[in-house]
């Protein structure tokens, strides 16, 4: 339910827009905390993709460290001042590779991550391309308008290129997390969860991070497990699905907890490691508990999106919307908002598409549902709505609905406060 004074902020915006309720964005900063039960809140960037909702969440003392998406976002984020970024997925960017290299600082700030040799080889041969090339070869990073970022922090300069290709490439090992219920038998053919890394027990990181040790150049400084089919699978509803579900997501538990105590027991022998990642929204209460992790990893459960409302075991408030405005009523019981097909990721299904937040009793088209242009909403909730009037919306994904609007309306105690630019504002393409 959209609370009357959220609304009554927006009467008369210009919509479609995004919205952030932050008086929400604060109260789940601090929900999460509680959940993380005293480890650190690494943030995930790309569920937000606002760059001031970033920065107010790594103001809150529970918040350290960011997970980027990218080479270029955590660059982008690096010159924003950001000191402590983990790319969450391997890169084969080979520009931006040569663009973090030449800067030291970037360099030593920003962690890649890595689940194969030939991940390691590939930024071998950009650094091979620096050092033939010399000097102020790197490329340039441009955004859309053609301009040029300033990837170094105020007032330091970008070190040599043969003194910055010298420097140790900072890694993180990603291991898959998922839950192979009969893996004895099947192998990988009952897989539960994201199909990520081909690391997954302890005899292939340890072969992985002696492989890392051995190479000039790299320093092995963390590891990750993001266990999906606990953090982002929704467990809520009586039906015999969801009872499966969880008892799938307790038995996936207790094995990783197993899995991954020996794992980086293991890897301890051969590095130093400075942090072990892992969890997401949907997990921290096994995370936080099960004793291995250094640190969790959440963002989305910020802005907490439609799919957050199938979790058993915790509620956040919602706080990012989108709104549209009615354009038509094209007959009795239906009316038409514009555009609105803000389509999940993933699977598809009803569940990926924008929740209808307000008015209550609006429903879609069976035959159009969400659409690029427009959106028939039915049901008895039409009675109450007039053109002009706005229709809110949740998406069902958190840092997706970032890339459809340069910018969110904040409200703040009934009104809105500012406006907040978001990547797509700011010329990023994740």
């Amino acid at each position: 339910m959209v609370s009357s004074g959220l609304r009554g902020a927006l009467k008369g915006t210009c919509a479609p827009t995004a919205v952030l309720d932050l008086d929400a964005f604060d109260a789940n900063l601090d929900a999460l905390a509680e959940r993380a039960r005293g480890l650190p809140i690494r943030l995930a960037t790309k569920s937000l993709r606002v760059p001031a909702a970033i920065d107010r969440a790594l103001a809150h003392p529970a918040y350290s460290g960011v997970l980027a998406y990218s080479v270029p976002e955590a660059l982008f984020l690096h010159a924003r001042g950001i000191r402590d970024i983990v790319i969450g997925y391997p890169s084969l960017d080979r520009p931006a590779l040569a663009r973090m290299i030449a800067e030291a600082d970037a360099l030593s700030n920003i962690t890649v991550m890595i689940d194969s040799v030939d991940h390691l080889d590939i930024i071998d041969d950009v650094r091979r391309s620096l050092a033939e090339a010399g000097p102020g070869s790197a490329p340039e990073m441009t955004v859309p308008d053609g301009t040029v970022p300033d990837v170094t922090a105020p007032g330091e300069d970008a070190t040599n290129l043969a003194e910055a290709g010298a420097a140790s490439v900072r890694v993180c090992v990603d291991v898959d997390s998922s839950f192979r219920p009969v893996e004895s038998w099947l192998g990988d053919r009952v897989h539960i969860g994201a199909r990520r890394s081909p690391i997954r027990d302890a005899r292939s990181a340890v072969a992985l991070a002696r492989q890392v040790a051995a190479r000039p150049g790299f320093h092995l400084v963390g590891m990750m497990f993001y266990e999906g089919q606990i953090a982002g699978t929704a467990d809520a509803g009586r039906t015999v699905r969801q009872a499966i579900v969880r008892a799938m997501q307790k038995a996936s538990i207790a094995e990783l907890a197993e899995r991954r105590a020996a794992v980086i027991a293991a890897v301890r022998e051969i590095a130093d490691l400075e942090f072990v990642n892992g969890g997401g929204t949907g997990s921290f209460e096994s995370s936080s508990v099960e004793g291995t992790l250094t640190e969790l990893a959440a963002g989305s459960g910020l802005f907490s999106p439609g799919l957050f409302d199938g979790y058993t075991h915790f509620r956040h408030r919602p706080a990012a919307y989108f709104v549209s405005p009615v354009v038509r009523r094209p007959g009795p019981g239906w009316v038409t908002v514009f555009k609105g097909g803000f389509i999940a990721s993933g699977v598809p299904g009803p569940d990926r598409l924008p929740t209808i937040a307000w008015p209550l009793g609006l429903e879609y088209s069976g035959l159009e549902g969400p659409g690029e242009v427009q959106t028939p909403l039915t049901g008895p909730g039409t009675e109450k709505v007039q053109i002009g009037d706005l229709v809110w919306f949740r998406h069902a994904k958190a840092g997706e609905l970032a890339e459809h609007f340069n910018e969110f309306q904040i409200v703040s105690e009934g009104r809105i406060s500012d406006a907040w630019t978001t990547y797509r504002g700011e010329g990023l393409v994740l």
